[in-house]
């Protein structure tokens, strides 16, 4: 699978957070988030290890009971299963890999 850069097809994950699948394969699958500051992004969890790197911007980053000032070039990796979340300090955009694929995130059509 190859992808083109495009500004078009992302959908809102919560408010303040939008995404988009920029390529996926039989096992992993990569994401961009563009993150409005001021935005929070609620604890979650999901089975898939999800491993991080931010491209601009700050957040903080909470995994489990630690929390993280993330700044660009920082990067994580978060276990399956572990509780996560952020607040969104000024605009970001971070790319993220989920292993194994998920499918909630599988473009549409």
């Amino acid at each position: 699978m190859f992808y083109k850069k495009d500004h078009d097809g992302y959908r809102t994950a919560v408010a303040g957070v939008a995404m988009k699948t920029l390529v996926h394969g039989a096992n992993t699958l990569l994401t961009e988030f563009k993150l409005a500051a001021g935005h929070l992004l609620p604890m979650h969890s999901h089975d898939q290890e999800q491993t991080g790197y931010l491209v601009s911007g700050t957040i903080l980053l909470t995994i489990g009971a630690e929390t993280y000032r993330v700044e660009a070039g920082d990067s994580w990796c978060i276990p399956g299963s572990i509780q996560h979340g952020a607040q969104i300090v000024e605009d970001a955009v971070a790319i993220e890999v989920f292993a194994p694929v998920r499918e909630d995130y599988l473009p549409q059509g």
